[in-house]
């Protein structure tokens, strides 16, 4: 079940990371060709500072998300291996106990 959970979710950033690099390619500027015929300057346009802080809040959104995954992950697994101690530990009890009231050798 972890293995689908975690294939969804790898489907997700992909299709998330596509999705912002097509934001990210049509906030950059063509400085190939001007428009109004004169040479860049080599200046960053405005545009294309705004295209560089879109992507990067996106890879910090997905930073974050992975991070956030990972340590779901890291406490369901912490609460599993916590909650099975339990078990064993019930278990052991309960051997004793028997043994205590001699309704086993």
């Amino acid at each position: 079940m972890g293995e689908i959970s975690s294939r969804r979710s790898l489907r997700f950033l992909l299709f998330f990371s596509s999705i912002s690099l097509q934001f990210v390619s049509g906030f950059s500027d063509d400085s190939s060709s001007p428009k109004n015929g004169t040479k860049s300057d080599g200046h960053a346009s405005p545009r294309s500072s705004t295209g560089y802080k879109v992507l990067i809040i996106c890879l910090v959104t997905v930073a974050v998300v992975l991070l956030s995954v990972f340590l779901f992950k890291f406490w369901q697994k912490k609460k599993r291996e916590e909650q099975y101690a339990r078990l064993l530990k019930l278990f052991e009890e309960d051997d004793e106990l028997e043994l205590e009231l001699g309704l086993r050798d």
